[in-house]
């Protein structure tokens, strides 16, 4: 009986030892952050509660999220604010746990307060999380337990493809084949909505969308054969055919790709101004695009839609320009030098005719970062990336009543004075119950922002197969240092780390990656590193 009691405590002593082994490797003391997060509670009224309280905040940020130090200390402050926001919006159901877009109950939500409009944006940013049933039961949710999955655009199976490149689990995602092939066979078969505008596949092969289920209602180019659609639809497909080819089903495999190609074939040919050198939106039955650029023409990046070398990127340069999209406080959402390009506060409080939304911009910094990495060109750099991140991560910010300024995510921000125009006008209204009730917007999840930092800014390039691909879009010599650490990737934990001089973390100089607390790769500079677990 003794031996047995002594055996059983050198398990408990051994399991407490390798416990601690596998903290110790961490490079920074999680414990470091928690002072963001106590401001945040202290600030916060908290008047939606959610299955993880601002009591519990803390200690599911730090079970679950990478930690970021790095010295843009107001981007380190987004970075945790917008894990700490997301965190509200995990909602426990009888269906299993899902993501919200709002904290109140609004009236145009489906089942248990979820939109789809976002979701693909949750599940980028939700990727990350160690524990990843979260977006598991998301992907149920909207596939098979009732999810309004169609009521807005939603790029669920390309979603769920980047999930299953962070969090491997090939069984899961190819057992949902059949539900995302039955979910992109209703978009193509398509309906009328609001019995007057058909939404769906047309016989020359794009999508259409009424810009209200784009999410981007009163945009100036409207409804029609919009870019955003299609290029969603186009990621679908190639992301099905990817699942497909899991199971070695060639049949679905070929028959994905070559929807994939037609839509490619008929976005370039259709919706590629090269006057203009942009893509635009096609109304319905109408035989010339729209005259306005919009930074939707930019979402077929998101999914590597445009050939290389064939002048699409030319469209970037107006990502630059005061009178394109380049603003002190966002991307706006139409180019400021069209006419009907407005920043108003009256009638609809959520316009998509040049105010700047989270939402595009987030799909435009993801745009971004795949034509720095995957397209060869001179139009934009680093320094362009780096300067619209730190940008939008300023921009999440609101002054309140006391003049303190609150780290805040809502709705749509005026671009020239970084006020917040939909709870401007709401507040004004008296908040009205019918309308989403007080701070409808507050900490609104219709944005990515952490996935930004980590696949941008640090440049963790997701991948199949056990690879790893880093390549931080960091101007030369701005950052002396940075680290993201904690990390949770095909089972790993990595951390990525830079120090210029060798003085700030004490594990030598230049770009390192250490996996489980081994270090697998060094080099000098900042730059592109590629190797396989």
């Amino acid at each position: 009986m003794m031996m047995k009691k002594k055996i059983a405590l050198l398990c408990f002593l051994s399991a407490a030892f390798f416990k601690l082994a596998a903290q110790s490797h961490f490079i920074l003391n999680a414990d470091s952050f928690k002072t963001y997060i106590d401001q945040f509670n202290k600030d916060d009224a908290e008047l939606y509660k959610g299955y993880f309280p601002n009591d519990s905040a803390w200690t599911f940020m730090k079970s679950n999220v990478p930690l970021l130090d790095c010295p843009d200390k107001s981007l380190e402050l987004t970075y945790y604010f917008r894990w700490w926001t997301f965190r509200k919006h995990i909602k426990q159901t009888p269906d299993g746990f899902i993501i919200t877009e709002f904290l109140p109950d609004v009236s145009w939500a489906g089942k248990y307060n979820a939109i789809s409009c976002a979701a693909a944006q949750h599940i980028y940013e939700g990727r990350w999380l160690k524990n990843n049933r979260y977006m598991k039961d998301y992907a149920t949710f909207w596939l098979r337990k009732g999810g309004p999955v169609r009521s807005y655009s939603f790029w669920i199976a390309d979603a769920l493809w980047a999930n299953n490149e962070v969090n491997p689990d090939d069984q899961f995602i190819t057992g949902l084949l059949p539900d995302l092939t039955a979910n992109y066979a209703g978009w193509e078969k398509g309906w009328l909505y609001q019995d007057q505008f058909f939404v769906g596949k047309n016989s020359d092969g794009l999508f259409s969308q009424a810009d209200n289920r784009d999410g981007m209602e009163i945009s100036i180019g409207g409804n029609g054969k919009r870019p955003t659609i299609n290029a969603y639809m186009y990621g679908d497909a190639i992301a099905i055919a990817r699942i497909a080819g899991l199971k070695k089903d060639k049949r679905t495999t070929d028959l994905f790709f070559k929807k994939a190609d037609t839509i490619k074939m008929a976005t370039l040919s259709k919706l590629w101004d090269k006057n203009a050198t942009f893509f635009k939106t096609l109304p319905s039955g109408n035989n010339r695009l729209v005259d306005v650029r919009e930074l939707l023409g930019y979402t077929p990046w998101y999914f590597n839609l445009p050939p290389a070398g064939k002048g699409y990127e030319q469209a970037w340069r107006f990502i630059k320009s005061d009178s394109g999209f380049f603003a002190p406080y966002g991307l706006t959402t139409a180019e400021q030098s069209d006419p009907g390009f407005e920043i108003s506060y009256t009638g609809h409080e959520c316009k998509w005719n040049g105010p700047s939304w989270p939402f595009s911009t987030s799909v435009t910094l993801t745009a971004m970062a795949n034509i720095l990495n995957n397209y060869p060109q001179s139009v934009i750099t680093k320094t362009d990336y780096f300067k619209q991140m730190l940008i939008y991560a300023h921009a999440q910010r609101r002054t309140n009543d006391g003049g303190c300024v609150l780290p805040w995510i809502d709705e749509v921000i005026n671009p020239y004075t970084g006020d917040w125009i939909s709870r401007t006008i709401l507040k004004e209204r008296g908040w009205q119950k019918n309308n989403g009730g007080a701070e409808r917007g507050k900490d609104y999840n219709h944005s990515s922002f952490c996935d930004l930092v980590i696949t941008g800014v640090i440049g963790l390039r997701p991948q199949r197969n056990n690879i790893v691909m880093i390549n931080p879009l960091i101007p030369d010599r701005v950052w002396d240092w940075f680290c993201l650490d904690n990390i949770s990737y095909h089972g790993k934990t990595l951390t990525i780390m830079f120090d210029r001089f060798g003085t700030k973390y004490g594990r030598g100089r230049g770009l390192m990656c250490f996996v489980d607390g081994e270090l697998r790769v060094k080099v000098k500079d900042i730059g592109p590193i590629t190797f396989k677990l």
